[in-house]
C-alpha cells in the first residue's frame, strides 16, 4: 500500500508524493507527458525489499505549478534540489535515483549536482540535455518538434498548445508505444487530466532545457565534473537512427556506466516493467 503524502520543498513548492515499502532509498522520477502513475508496476515490485518514493515533479500532476519568474524556476538544477530536498524530510540523507525521460534529466542533474546524496543512477530514454541538442539537426531534428516549440519565448507556445492540448499530449502518448494496451483508457486520461492543467509549466520546463540547462551540464564538461556513481542507462536505438553513439555519449558522463538497448518503446516502464525492475535491482547491487 503506498501512503500518500505532500512535502513542502521549496518556499511557494509542495511535491505530491507516494511512498511505500522498507529498505535502501530509491526515489522514481517520471517523464512527459506522464506522472507518478508510470512507475505503478516497477515501484510495486521494488517496494517488497526498497523504500520507493514516487513524486510528481513541480509543474506536474498534483505538485505544485509556480508561475515562471525566470529561467530558474524549472530548471533542472532547481528540480533536482527538489528531490534532495524530499528525500530528506522523508528521512534519507543518502538514495538511488531512477528518471524517465524529463525525470532522467533532473536525475542526472542531481547526480552531478549532489554526488554525496545520490548512491546509484538510472536513466531511462534520455541523453544528456547538452547532447541532445547536439544530435538533433538536419532532417532528422523534425521527430523533436516539440522541443523547439516549447524552447519559444513565453506566450505562443502555451497558447498553441493549450489551444489543443488533448490532441498534442495524447499524440505522444500514440507515437511513443510499441503497446498500447500499456497504458489502458484510464491511466491515459489521467495523463490528459494532468497535462491539460499544467500547460504553462510543462513549456517552462521544456524552455529551461534548451537554456540554462545547456549552460549549467556546458560549465560542467568544461570543468571535467562526472557522475561518480554507478549508472545504468535502458535507452532505445536512437543512436542508429540519428547518426550517434549512445553508449560514447553517455560514458563521457558517467564512467562507471551499464548501457542497456530496449525493443520496447519510450514508455518502457510500462510496456516492459520486469526489464526495468531486472535493470535497477543489478543497478542496486553495483
Amino acid at each position: 500500500m503506498f501512503e500518500e503524502r505532500t512535502v513542502r520543498v521549496d518556499d511557494d513548492v509542495e511535491l505530491f508524493v507516494r511512498v511505500s515499502g522498507s529498505g535502501s532509498p530509491i526515489v522514481l522520477l517520471h517523464g512527459f507527458p506522464q506522472t507518478h502513475l508510470m512507475w505503478r508496476h516497477v515501484a510495486a515490485d521494488l517496494a517488497r525489499d526498497h523504500t520507493v518514493i514516487c513524486p510528481d515533479l513541480r509543474g506536474y500532476g498534483a505538485s505544485d505549478k509556480p508561475a515562471e519568474a525566470g529561467p530558474d524556476t524549472y530548471s533542472k538544477r532547481t528540480m533536482a534540489r527538489d528531490v534532495v530536498r524530499l528525500a530528506a524530510e522523508l528521512g534519507h540523507d543518502r538514495f538511488a535515483l531512477a528518471g524517465h525521460d524529463r525525470g532522467a534529466l533532473v536525475a542526472i542533474r542531481a547526480g552531478l549536482d549532489h554526488p554525496r546524496h545520490v548512491t546509484h543512477l538510472a536513466s531511462l530514454d534520455v541523453l544528456p540535455t547538452l547532447d541532445m541538442w547536439d544530435v538533433m539537426h538536419g532532417a532528422s531534428a523534425a521527430v523533436g518538434f516539440h522541443l523547439y516549440l516549447m524552447a519559444q519565448p513565453p506566450g505562443l507556445p502555451e497558447k498553441m498548445i493549450a489551444g489543443a492540448a488533448d490532441e498534442f499530449f495524447g499524440y505522444f502518448l500514440d507515437l511513443w508505444i510499441q503497446d498500447p494496451a500499456a497504458i489502458p483508457p484510464g491511466v491515459r486520461a489521467a495523463y490528459l487530466d494532468a497535462c491539460r492543467a499544467a500547460v504553462p509549466s510543462i513549456v517552462a520546463d521544456y524552455r529551461a532545457s534548451a537554456g540554462i540547462d545547456v549552460e549549467h551540464d556546458r560549465a560542467d564538461r568544461e570543468a571535467g565534473r562526472v557522475l561518480g556513481m554507478p549508472v545504468t542507462v535502458l535507452q532505445q536505438d536512437w543512436g542508429s537512427m540519428l547518426g550517434f553513439d549512445a553508449e560514447a555519449l553517455w560514458r563521457a558522463w558517467a564512467p562507471d556506466l551499464e548501457h542497456l538497448p530496449v525493443k520496447c518503446g519510450h514508455f518502457m516502464a510500462e510496456e516492459a516493467p520486469e526489464v526495468v525492475v531486472e535493470a535497477l535491482r543489478g543497478l542496486l547491487q553495483r
